[in-house]
């Protein structure tokens, strides 16, 4: 079944929902799935644990090579 298509069934079958609780536990799922799949930019907090030791090593002194060397021709 198409996607649009199934987005109406469930509408309609919404529209069928007599208890207030029922439509709680629905609009609770819905927002909780939606705030999941709407992610906001990742941060470095998503990529913890990721990474093998060597892979952080390497990150590392890529990191002190390219960011922390001082070109003073550059502020010129």
């Amino acid at each position: 079944m198409h996607i649009e298509t199934r987005k109406l069934h469930l509408i309609e079958e919404m529209l069928k929902v007599k208890s207030e609780a029922t439509l709680s536990a629905l609009e609770k799922l819905l927002h909780k799935t939606n705030n999941k799949t709407v992610k906001e930019t990742p941060s470095l907090k998503d990529f913890s644990g990721i990474w093998s030791e060597d892979e952080a090593n390497e990150m590392q002194r890529i990191i002190a090579e390219s960011c922390e060397t001082i070109h003073p021709d550059d502020w010129k």
